[in-house]
């Protein structure tokens, strides 16, 4: 106000009038109090201080000049002499929202300058120059404990290019080069939403270059839509290993699954436990979550009625082994369709445990199969994998045979034949009345399941080193787990019985280039700060995986990543007969005999690096003691 009279008078302190000031000064106290109160411009911490702060700030001087100019208005209206001259409450206005703002800049950037003073501070570029990088940049500069300071902008928008935001510069990503030669940059924080392609070359030329790449959650993970910088993390392997979104038609999935009792088996398990969370979104009338593993089972029931009340989740412990507690589920809820996900799935120990691995993957799929077609089952989907393909282990080769044997039961079906027997005699009087579906999906390694690589490696790390790999040229395909599971309700819906659908995996990855990316993603340096062990190939292990058999072919679908193998057709009175023997072999637990068994039922069953690679040759007598072979 006192300067506002200075400007006013041109700066005549004579031709002030003292008195007049003193008893403006003294209104305008009592009232500017009054009103910054109310809009309580004081809340703001000011080194933070914010465009809403501006707002704030001028609402408040607005509302304090507007009550004088209305006061005068009165006045006037009444032939009253004003309390404040309009000329000066129009330069009162504009002086108290400068003063007012730039105090709190300078301060704010006071403040800034002083944690910027760290001579140990790490230089941080930010890839993305739009809202959400502009918020993360102000976030690093209020936050006085992070040891960061922003020096540049990286954007692929060629119309931001040289401009400024904050005091920072906006560069091209091309001359990103160019910052790392003149040694500016120690991390990199990509914010923008940038494809696989274009985010491994960035990461791939970082690691060359020592420079640590972080990253951030997505927006909607955001706590309460602010960014905090507890969220900054190194970007995960997982983030270089993930495709582009798979798009599927979820209304088809949606007209088939609502209003439907689906039974999930094996979903307490990685698969399993997906397959159920997307199932969730298509309104079923219920899902049964079946599995003998307790604690597992019970965690994601607790964490489905977390997150979704609406759907009826029914939590039912039982082995698919056991028939008669199999029976009784499906007698008890007569599920619409069934997604066959339990399954004993890692290779050494399926090596070393062949008779388990036919109880579980065979028989349990045998039994589960049955029921489907005693109780009119919909469909029924069993989730594969591509180690059925040309098997080298014990696991592979008893995934193959339950897909025969599911195979050969629906061609059966639909030829019609009367050659249901034991178990499924039943049928023979009421074949034609039996609609079942049988699809089988076939996919390979999946990113973070239980006791997959990713886990093992981190884990490893963690502990100081050193990662063990199998073999130096050892290759595998990876997908994420939500992305399988999205293709395998696609391949689901779409199947119209008999077929093995096959997804598009990608590329396959070298596992001790994987090894080596997740100890540079880390800040560590491959052989030196973490050793690479190479221990050779486990039993029944193979350098790479397949997806289809030599004596098949495939066929396109209308979705792009999910195929359809051509595969041979099989007696299912022989096949039966062959599985019926193999499972009696298994009961006895004689895993000499059950794995020959097996070799006979698939004969391009070949064994590597494994104890039963002597069974491939005839002509080598081979002790029957099992424990002679261990």
């Amino acid at each position: 106000m006192v300067f506002a009279y200075f400007i006013r008078f041109n700066f005549d302190v004579t031709d002030i009038n003292t008195t007049e000031l003193s008893r403006n000064l003294l209104v305008t106290l009592v009232i500017s109090s009054i009103v910054f109160y109310s809009v309580r411009t004081y809340a703001g911490i000011i080194r933070y201080t914010s465009a809403q702060d501006s707002f704030r700030i001028l609402t408040a001087v607005l509302i304090n000049n507007a009550l004088f100019f209305f006061t005068n208005l009165l006045l006037v209206a009444f032939a009253r002499p004003v309390i404040i001259s309009n000329v000066v409450l129009v330069i009162n206005l504009l002086c108290s929202f400068l003063l007012l703002i730039t105090y709190r800049v300078l301060i704010k950037y006071f403040f800034l300058y002083i944690k910027n003073l760290r001579i140990d501070r790490r230089r941080v570029v930010l890839y993305g120059a739009g809202e959400n990088g502009v918020a993360v940049k102000r976030t690093l500069d209020h936050d006085a404990t992070l040891n960061m300071h922003v020096v540049a902008f990286i954007d692929d928008d060629e119309r931001k290019a040289g401009k400024v935001i904050d005091g920072v510069k906006i560069f091209l990503t091309k001359e990103f080069k160019l910052l790392v030669q003149q040694e500016l940059v120690n991390d990199i924080l990509i914010v923008a939403d940038l494809p696989l392609e274009r985010k491994t070359t960035i990461v791939d030329f970082c690691l060359e270059n020592n420079i640590k790449v972080l990253t951030l959650p997505p927006v909607p993970n955001w706590i309460n839509g602010h960014i905090n910088t507890r969220q900054i993390q190194n970007i995960k392997i997982e983030d270089l290993l993930e495709r582009d979104s798979i798009v599927i038609n979820t209304d088809a999935i949606r007209e088939q699954l609502r209003n439907k009792r689906i039974l999930v088996t094996g979903a307490a398990g990685s698969i399993g436990s997906e397959i159920v969370r997307q199932l969730a979104k298509f309104s079923p009338q219920m899902i049964i979550l079946n599995d003998q593993a307790e604690t597992p089972l019970h965690e994601l029931e607790l964490e489905l009625q977390d997150k979704d009340l609406n759907n009826d989740f029914k939590a039912f412990i039982g082995d698919v082994r056991d028939a008669a507690r199999m029976e009784m589920l499906f007698r008890t809820f007569k599920p619409h369709y069934v997604y066959h996900a339990a399954a004993y799935k890692h290779v050494p120990m399926m090596e070393h445990n062949p008779s388990e691995a036919i109880r579980t993957n065979v028989m349990g799929t045998r039994t589960i199969a049955n029921l489907a077609l005693k109780y009119q089952v919909k469909k029924f989907v069993m989730v594969s994998t591509d180690k059925a393909v040309n098997p080298t282990n014990v696991m592979g080769a008893s995934k193959r045979i339950a897909e025969i044997y599911v195979q050969s039961l629906y061609q059966a079906i639909e030829r019609k034949d009367k050659l249901f027997s034991n178990g499924l005699s039943y049928l023979n009087a009421t074949l034609r009345q039996v609609n079942t579906k049988f699809i089988t999906t076939r996919f390979g390694n999946v990113l973070g399941s239980n006791g997959s690589v990713i886990p093992r490696f981190k884990a490893q790390i963690q502990k100081g080193g050193p990662i063990t790999v199998t073999h130096p040229d050892i290759t595998r395909y990876f997908m994420t787990i939500p992305e399988a599971c999205r293709l395998v309700l696609e391949a689901g819906s779409m199947g119209n019985g008999g077929e093995i659908y096959i997804f598009d995996m990608g590329q396959s990855v070298k596992i001790a280039e994987l090894a080596k990316k997740m100890i540079r993603l880390s800040g560590l340096i491959p052989n030196q700060d973490i050793a690479i062990e190479y221990t050779g190939l486990r039993p029944g292990e193979k350098l790479y995986e397949e997806l289809l058999n030599d004596k098949e072919n495939t066929v396109p679908t209308h979705h792009e990543k999910i195929m359809i193998a051509k595969t041979r057709c099989y007696d299912f009175e022989q096949v039966n007969k062959e599985v019926e023997e193999l499972i009696r072999l298994s009961n006895e637990c004689n895993d000499r005999q059950v794995v020959l068994k097996m070799k006979t039922i698939v004969p391009e069953f070949i064994s590597n690096n494994s104890i039963y690679e002597e069974l491939d040759h005839p002509e080598v007598i081979v002790p029957d003691n099992i424990a002679s072979l261990l």
